[in-house]
């Protein structure tokens, strides 16, 4: 898949995600308002599945970016990054991004915003104190290669839909437990509600490896392939990646929701083995490393 490819696929995927997210919300609506007899409840689902939507469109990465406690730095306070940032961005034709910095000292990065033009690249202090230069570059090139195929979009928007899921399934299950009331009507509702409630509690988890899968893992080979030949130096990127995957240490802020954004998967320890390496939201990182090696022959 070319980056051409890659960028219309993508944001092809975008718009099925946030269609797919409508109609579902439509139709919870669509059973609760049968259920009570309350028509008022599909007029509900439908504003909250058009305020969904245009929530994650708009402001998917300032959620993100929130959720990671990601502050923005300014080019006064890190002239050095942003000199990597600048010089790199004129060579691939995009825009400079806001940077931002997540006080964690576990080495890692991701990239968000809606367009290269709205675009943010979030560095952890651990990864500017673990890497040196030529590793640090590579890093950013990498996340710039994500910036330009629309990678940013699409990760961020999946991040939140999935993330009001899981709000759904919670909310259901509250809702089961402490109304108590006996009434036939409510009895009736209870029993969906619960139904509902279990479905949801299997659907949020499965939902976030599936959606973050269908985002493909070439993605990744993509990026680091586009991100090694923007540096003009593979080693770089292939001693960043074996550097951030060694460390132990785990970065606090990430979650399953957000896992899949990260350049390498944050969540130490959970490699899993088997069929559990089918739903890997990354791909191995030895054979990422053994690309980028392969490249510089």
């Amino acid at each position: 898949m070319t980056l051409y490819s890659q960028k219309d696929h993508n944001i092809r995927l975008t718009w099925l995600y946030l269609s797919g997210f409508f109609i579902f919300i439509i139709g919870l609506g669509w059973i609760f308002s049968q259920v009570t007899n309350n028509p008022n409840l599909l007029f509900g689902a439908f504003f909250v599945a058009v305020g969904m939507n245009f929530i994650s469109y708009w402001w998917s990465d300032k959620i993100v970016l929130w959720i990671s406690n990601a502050k923005e730095i300014s080019p006064e306070s890190h002239k050095e990054i942003y000199r990597l940032v600048e010089n790199l961005c004129i060579t691939a034709g995009l825009p400079v991004p806001k940077i931002y910095l997540i006080a964690d000292t576990a080495p890692n990065a991701f990239a968000t915003g809606r367009n290269p033009e709205k675009a943010v690249i979030a560095l952890t202090e651990g990864l500017l104190a673990k890497l040196e230069k030529r590793e640090l570059e590579a890093v950013i090139a990498h996340e710039l290669s994500h910036i330009g195929n629309r990678d940013i979009l699409l990760g961020t928007v999946i991040t939140v839909l999935v993330g009001f899921v899981a709000l759904l399934s919670d909310w259901f299950l509250r809702w089961t437990i402490w109304n108590k009331s006996d009434n036939r009507e409510n009895s009736q509702l209870r029993l969906v509600l619960w139904i509902v409630a279990i479905f949801l509690a299997i659907l949020a988890p499965l939902a976030a490896t599936l959606m973050q899968l269908a985002i493909s893992r070439k993605r990744e080979f993509l990026a680091d392939a586009d991100g090694a030949l923007l540096t003009r130096f593979p080693e770089g990127l292939a001693s960043a990646l074996e550097k951030i995957s060694a460390d132990t240490e785990v970065l606090e802020v990430a979650n399953k929701a957000t896992a899949h954004m990260y350049i390498v998967n944050p969540l130490k320890g959970k490699r899993g083995s088997g069929l559990a390496k089918l739903f890997m939201t990354h791909p191995p990182i030895e054979e990422r490393i053994k690309r980028l090696r392969a490249m510089a022959i």
